[in-house]
């Protein structure tokens, strides 16, 4: 049995007329009805019921066809994949994250490059913007979404968005924006090693308003520093951009609009990435600043 007795069979078995069958292949009608009789001897069946006025499928022809269709398919993904390996893009995509990335924007992303490259894994990392940039240096990372600035003359960074803070506390326990009050408030925020530039950045927008914090609770994920903000444990200075973000929280937000002072959110890669998923993950970096827009 070979590939064309497939293709001719299902043909014929979807038209259910051996002329229009065999013009539809580009072939003469006697070749066609050939070699469908040489697949009915091989598989030991009839498969079609034919007479002068019309053409059936037998019950033996009904179940192969359907077993055809798979075949074909099957052989197409292989195609498929065979020329994925060529262009390298049935091996992994590796992207590293910062916590307060939108993860409505990054499933959006992964579903259009699913949809583009369906052999490809990519593999996400929630890691700190240092971890990144050790990460994409070393070649770890294809991609990176972290926080400015990064101080790497190894990688491209491109622009995606600029974020002003926003004072957040718990819904049932409200803190109004004010100095004397914000300086008695316990705080909640990053380590200052696990995310230096966003901790200097919290600092200047409390002295902005008039007050030193105490940092009482430190975390390394956006999640948790919002968690326990609606434990009612403190409050905290966070990215604009997150306000929407865990809709579930029981949270007020209060933004700081005239606090002119801004968390940068960039992509990076390495200069030398050739990754072929790489030009479209790019082209797909505006749905991040719509998300946080």
């Amino acid at each position: 049995m070979e590939l064309r007795h497939l293709i001719y069979f299902k043909t014929v078995a979807e038209l259910l007329h051996f002329s229009k069958a065999a013009a539809q292949l580009h072939i003469s009608q006697p070749p066609l009805t050939r070699q469908i009789k040489e697949l009915e001897n091989e598989l030991g069946a009839v498969l079609f019921h034919r007479n002068n006025k019309r053409v059936a499928l037998t019950d033996a022809g009904r179940y192969f066809l359907g077993e055809c269709e798979l075949l074909i398919q099957q052989l197409e993904r292989s195609k498929q994949a065979v020329r994925q390996i060529h262009q390298s893009v049935s091996g992994e995509f590796q992207i590293g994250y910062i916590s307060s990335t939108p993860l409505t924007a990054l499933a959006a992303v992964l579903r259009q490059l699913n949809v583009r490259y369906p052999l490809l894994k990519t593999r996400v990392y929630e890691l700190s913007t240092a971890k990144q940039v050790s990460a994409l240096e070393a070649g770890k990372l294809d991609v990176g979404i972290l926080r400015a600035p990064v101080a790497s003359t190894q990688l491209d960074i491109t622009s995606l968005w600029q974020d002003q803070f926003a004072l957040v506390c718990a819904a049932e326990h409200p803190v109004l924006l004010n100095a004397d009050v914000l300086a008695k408030a316990p705080f909640i925020s990053y380590n200052s090693t696990y995310a230096p530039y966003y901790h200097q950045q919290f600092i200047a927008c409390c002295q902005r308003i008039g007050f030193m914090p105490q940092v009482i609770h430190e975390c390394n994920s956006m999640h948790s520093i919002l968690s326990l903000v609606e434990s009612g444990l403190g409050v905290a200075l966070v990215p604009v951009s997150i306000m929407q973000q865990y809709p579930y929280l029981k949270l007020q937000f209060t933004e700081l609009i005239d606090i002119p002072v801004y968390t940068e959110i960039v992509m990076a890669h390495h200069r030398q990435t050739e990754h072929p998923a790489l030009a479209d993950f790019i082209s797909l970096s505006h749905l991040f600043k719509t998300s946080a827009g």
